[in-house]
């Protein structure tokens, strides 16, 4: 999987967003830059939110197509099945990025959690509709970022954090003030930001339910409920996503064999994880490998 620093990279070709330690970033966008997003589908390791300013943006989510125009906002997360089907000439928007490592770790993580999921999981659509005010709010706090990620600073990196902490904040304040009041439970907040951490610890090692729910003292069943009330997904799917993007990610940045990935990646045998990659891909890791 790629880090913020390395998609960062591969997006913008600049040398100085590649340091190791950044831990966010925020940029604008166009329509050029948005779609080559997807070549990074599937591998990036962040949190995105994207803010559109002007013109629309068509993505494809679980194989669904939605239209976002001026003042929606969506967000991304490691392993969400979005893609950029087209954006218009006009199209501008901002977008701020953070790292996957970084977010599981922040005090304010079930606030990234309504921000990431709840529009999905309440309007089953990856956006939201904001009133005018609060999309420029939004807005001048990603300006703000995108001032510390871009100037030369002696607390860049501490100011962007506690700008991506209240960007979160204030997101879920708007959130609960333009949909319907709800709150998951907060047990069940804490069992599912406890399964993020786990996973992210443990997916190359463990591929079975019972592993986490063990850890959990939950049983399977419970585990699977809160996922899926939460993210809208099963935990299977959390757990091929992260296998899937770290093999992508081996194939393409690494020598190691088809035969050694499967070993590290802890499949019985490298017949299953060509079978396991080709059902999710379409394609052999070796083909995948060869282009």
């Amino acid at each position: 999987m790629y880090s913020l620093s390395e998609s960062l990279l591969i997006l913008l070709g600049n040398k100085e967003t590649s340091e190791d330690d950044i831990s966010v970033f925020c940029t604008e966008t166009d329509a050029h830059l948005t779609l080559r997003a997807n070549l990074l589908q599937d591998t990036m390791a962040c949190y995105t939110f994207t803010l559109v300013e002007e013109g629309w943006m068509t993505i494809d989510y679980n194989n669904q197509q939605f239209t976002l125009s001026k003042n929606d906002i969506y967000p991304y997360a490691p392993g969400m099945p979005l893609r950029i089907v087209a954006a218009s000439d006009d199209y501008r928007g901002i977008c701020l990025l953070a790292d996957e490592t970084f977010t599981l770790r922040s005090s304010y993580m079930h606030d990234a959690i309504r921000a990431a999921y709840f529009s999905l999981v309440e309007l089953t659509e990856p956006k939201l509709k904001l009133q005018p005010k609060d999309a420029s709010h939004l807005a001048d706090l990603m300006r703000l970022a995108i001032h510390y990620a871009t100037a030369p600073h002696p607390k860049r990196d501490e100011s962007l954090r506690l700008l991506y902490n209240l960007f979160l904040i204030d997101l879920t304040a708007t959130q609960e003030s333009s949909i319907r009041q709800h709150r998951f439970p907060k047990r069940v907040e804490e069992i599912y930001l406890d399964f993020l951490r786990l996973l992210s610890q443990h997916y190359a090692d463990h591929h079975d339910i019972a592993f986490y729910a063990d850890h959990l003292c939950i049983t399977t069943t419970y585990l699977s409920r809160i996922v899926r009330q939460v993210s809208g997904r099963t935990v299977v799917e959390y757990i091929d996503q992260m296998l899937l993007m770290e093999a992508t990610w081996l194939l393409k940045t690494t020598p190691l064999t088809v035969a050694q990935i499967a070993d590290r990646l802890h499949f019985s045998e490298t017949a299953s994880f060509a079978r396991f990659f080709k059902r999710h891909k379409g394609c052999t890791p070796k083909g995948f490998r060869n282009g």
